[in-house]
């Protein structure tokens, strides 16, 4: 027998569950999930043009909003380099199946990342009823901040990141000779990755914040390392974006301030933690 209970200062009451009552609720959250991915990959298949054209194959023309964006602001500050312009990928399928498989994979793509919210919410309401009341408030609050950071780097991998990668891969060439022609494959894979990556990036201060309570990082290590990442933020700015300062500034400056939250977030755990420790 095992004892899953809700738990808090005061309170005695504990529900006694078995093991297969354990994985009978499991299964349950884990159904509700799966629904929930399911449902939303078949409405983003149904929403074909709206996925492909409009989100996913935007990037790849000189209309996506961003480009024209930094063209304005490149003819405000008298910056022309910041106006990207002829960015038109020809994007081309070799496999007799490829469109269509792409179209299932990517619908489950999004699927997945419109129904993360939910799939954490499940997860959440698994394991709090064995919480203090202390830790389950905390424990909202991580949950809300994940998917927070976690949908807000998807979002500024799409708008920045990106199109800054499309435009620089898409028109680099090591001789005239060489023309570039991208798969469907490629450039989603490519963009997929990217977005992934980055959501997980932002996920950096809830990271920091559980390495720092298990006495992994302290904010002095990271205070330390700071003029490192300073340097490794700045060459993979410089390594995706145009040539100009300016266009390297608009991916390193949230990353960095991405790492000085992190420091903030360390501090405060750090010293909560040595308040404690004194008591």
């Amino acid at each position: 027998m095992e004892k899953r209970t809700t738990k808090s200062k005061g309170e005695n009451n504990e529900k006694v569950m078995s093991f297969w009552e354990h994985l009978e609720e499991l299964r349950g959250h884990i159904i509700r999930s799966l629904i929930a991915v399911v449902i939303l990959a078949i409405v983003a298949f149904l929403n074909r043009h709206l996925v492909f054209d409009t989100i996913i194959l935007a990037p790849s023309t000189s209309h996506f909003i961003t480009y024209q964006l930094l063209c304005e602001l490149g003819n405000f500050i008298h910056a022309p380099s910041l106006c990207i312009k002829g960015v038109n990928l020809k994007i081309i399928n070799i496999n007799l199946s490829g469109q269509f498989l792409m179209h299932m994979y990517i619908s489950a793509v999004v699927g997945v990342i419109v129904a993360f919210p939910y799939v954490l919410w499940e997860i959440w309401r698994f394991v709090t009823p064995a919480m203090y009341s202390k830790e389950k408030k905390y424990s909202r609050g991580g949950l809300f901040f994940s998917t927070f950071l976690f949908l807000t780097g998807v979002v500024f991998s799409y708008f920045f990141i990106v199109p800054i990668m499309v435009n620089f891969l898409g028109s680099y060439s090591v001789s005239a000779d060489v023309v570039n022609q991208i798969t469907l494959n490629s450039y989603i894979s490519t963009m997929t990755s990217m977005l992934f990556a980055v959501g997980i990036v932002f996920e950096l201060p809830i990271l920091v914040y559980f390495l720092t309570r298990i006495g992994i990082v302290t904010p002095h290590f990271l205070k330390a390392s700071r003029k490192y990442m300073v340097v490794i933020l700045l060459t993979v700015a410089a390594i995706i974006t145009p040539p100009d300062v300016f266009s390297q500034m608009l991916v390193f400056i949230p990353l960095e301030i991405l790492y000085e939250v992190s420091i903030l977030v360390s501090k405060r755990v750090y010293k909560k933690l040595q308040k404690r420790a004194l008591e």
